[in-house]
């Protein structure tokens, strides 16, 4: 009998203090603890009443980080469902190599998750367990995507500047039917924009065969389809998503949220929240950046019944930074068409930036064409980085201009992102409908990135099939997929993109054809011609060679009669392009 009790309980030791992962730099790890027994609906709330935090200290250099952890049931959740349990995690992204050590702080009491004082409540449990753990160098790893004072994220491992393409929609990405305790809740069926006329939540289905041999399914093979989705997106060289975590109260969808029914806001679906877990982790391995949108307009001020930082936003956005922080490349977007405040803002970004001890970007989505009055207190704040902005198309470029030179003249300056097309019912149409994407590609895509802008999400609106809230198959855009991979793959081959500047279109830097103009000047200039023609461009004294690049298309650079020119005083004529006189094209000048 006492060897079966022996054995029984192994199981158990073997979790206590443990810490799991491939313990390289920016490679995720999970630090694990056993503490009291108890369950998602249990009192104490183990949400509110429970609080780990995990100081790390990097013993070489003597840094120390203060981790947020949280309440994992039976630490395997994903796979089991589990509502109970007695295992705490935090999850962690070692920044520096060498030995690390650690010390948890679990303490209990009431709301003593919300609180900031770490002597609130009463040691509990595993208080002060502690550990250590040696990280391996992680060589060409691209690490954590940070903001760096600059109009462009940078990895922190390989040093790459990051331009974004991704998708905006569907915006309830997680309403995914394998999800745990997932389902729409909209008797109205989201609406009227709901095309399918009864309740939807999505199967991806047309992405199964995107499905690969050892995707990190769980539960005997329950998300293939949305795994095969994020695949399908990758393989396309984009490298971001757009996505609601709260859509219920009144949002456009309703089938989204990360509590454990849709009527309470204190307790949280483990299981649910292990398999987003689950895809986000895919997510890293392809490369694909978390934009994780908090609210919505028709919600931001119903989370806790104001729009700030009440106790209920508080723990929500806890236990957000808490279990989904460790991602490398992830954007903290306070909200859709936002409306909170400006106070508000400032004191949830505060708040979010003294959780996260990898201080992700934070931005905020602007309502259509209104991101001057939006953002027009914000410039300058701190723990505000990027932007995300909704317009018309043929405003990208200017914006892109205008909202540098905001941002940086109040001296911090942001990364300027388009995330939505407006019309807001069409967004960006199925290849079936605009076969071209000539307006998506030559105002949003080369706009934005011509004004140094730092990329675009393509949103699909809700009027055409796979709109926003229903779309299945991506493919319904492959073309848009590849013009964008051809503009990203244009920058990152050939321009120092991070160096260089956009020409102010009241610069009469070009004569002729309407053009726009990105440049490092006496060295390098990317110029577009949005409705083909020819052009003149005076440059600074030297030679430069002449190239030119088919952005319908992609392909390597081609070339003309004119295959140099010899800056001066005066315009020098840059000749008709290679082909499709009158379609958009990009000519490349480097100094020689």
């Amino acid at each position: 009998m006492r060897g079966l009790l022996l054995l029984l309980t192994l199981p158990v030791l073997a979790l206590a203090n443990r810490v799991t992962g491939d313990l390289k730099v920016w490679s995720p790890l999970t630090l694990s603890f056993t503490g009291p027994a108890t369950s998602e609906s249990a009192t104490p709330n183990p949400f509110t009443d429970y609080r780990l935090t995990v100081t790390l200290r990097h013993e070489s250099t003597g840094r120390t980080l203060n981790l947020p952890g949280y309440y994992a049931a039976d630490g395997n959740a994903a796979e089991s469902s589990a509502e109970a349990g007695a295992v705490w995690h935090a999850r962690f992204l070692p920044d520096a190599p060498g030995p690390w050590t650690y010390q948890a702080s679990f303490r209990t009491g009431p709301a003593v998750a919300l609180s900031a004082d770490p002597n609130a409540g009463q040691p509990n449990t595993f208080n002060g367990a502690s550990g250590r753990f040696t990280i391996a160098p992680n060589p060409g790893a691209k690490g954590l995507l940070r903001y760096t004072g600059g109009h462009y994220l940078q990895f922190a491992g390989n040093g790459q500047h990051y331009l974004k393409g991704g998708a905006d929609s569907p915006e309830n990405f997680l309403a995914y039917y394998e999800f745990d305790g997932t389902f729409d809740t909209d008797a109205n069926f989201n609406e009227g924009r709901n095309t399918t006329a009864k309740p939807f939540v999505h199967h991806y289905e047309p992405h199964a065969r995107d499905a690969r041999p050892g995707d990190p399914t769980w539960q005997n093979g329950k998300g293939k389809n949305i795994l095969g989705a994020l695949n399908y997106l990758a393989a396309k060289g984009m490298n971001s998503v757009y996505f609601l975590t709260y859509n219920i109260d009144t949002g456009d969808g309703k089938d989204t949220w990360p509590w454990t029914t849709p009527d309470v806001r204190d307790r949280f679906d483990v299981s649910k929240l292990a398999q987003w877990e689950v895809v986000f982790s895919h997510m890293d391995k392809l490369g694909l950046l978390l934009h994780v949108i908090t609210q919505e307009t028709e919600n931001d001020g119903k989370l806790g019944g104001s729009p700030g930082l009440n106790p209920i936003r508080r723990l929500y956005l806890r236990e957000l930074i808490a279990r989904f922080a460790h991602h490398p490349a992830l954007v903290w977007n306070l909200g859709e068409e936002n409306n909170t405040p400006d106070p508000d803002r400032r004191t949830i970004a505060a708040y979010i930036r003294s959780l996260d001890v990898n201080a992700h970007p934070i931005g905020i989505h602007s309502h259509v064409n209104g991101a001057h009055n939006d953002y027009k207190t914000l410039w300058g704040a701190p723990n505000f980085e990027v932007s995300s902005i909704q317009s018309d198309m043929s405003r990208y470029h200017a914006e892109a201009i205008e909202f540098r030179k905001r941002s940086a003249t109040a001296g911090r300056p942001w990364v300027i992102f388009h995330d939505e097309q407006s019309s807001a019912d069409s967004g960006v149409l199925p290849d079936s409908d605009d076969p071209d994407h000539d307006i998506p590609r030559i105002e949003a895509l080369w706009g934005n990135l011509l004004g140094g802008g730092a990329g675009v999400e393509w949103y699909f609106g809700y009027r055409y099939t796979d709109m926003d809230l229903n779309a299945e198959d991506w493919r319904s855009r492959d073309k848009i997929w590849d013009q964008t991979r051809h503009a990203l793959d244009f920058f990152h081959r050939y321009l120092p993109f991070w160096e260089m500047e956009p020409v102010d279109p009241s610069y009469e830097a070009v004569d002729g054809s309407p053009a726009r103009v990105f440049s490092k000047p006496g060295a390098i200039y990317a110029i577009q011609l949005p409705r083909g023609g020819a052009v003149q461009i005076k440059l600074p004294d030297g030679k430069y060679s002449v190239d030119w690049y088919n952005p319908r298309e992609g392909g390597d650079l081609q070339k003309t009669k004119i295959t140099e020119v010899e800056g001066g005083r005066r315009r020098v004529w840059l000749g008709p392009p290679p082909a499709a006189y009158a379609r958009d094209w990009v000519i490349l000048l480097r100094r020689l």
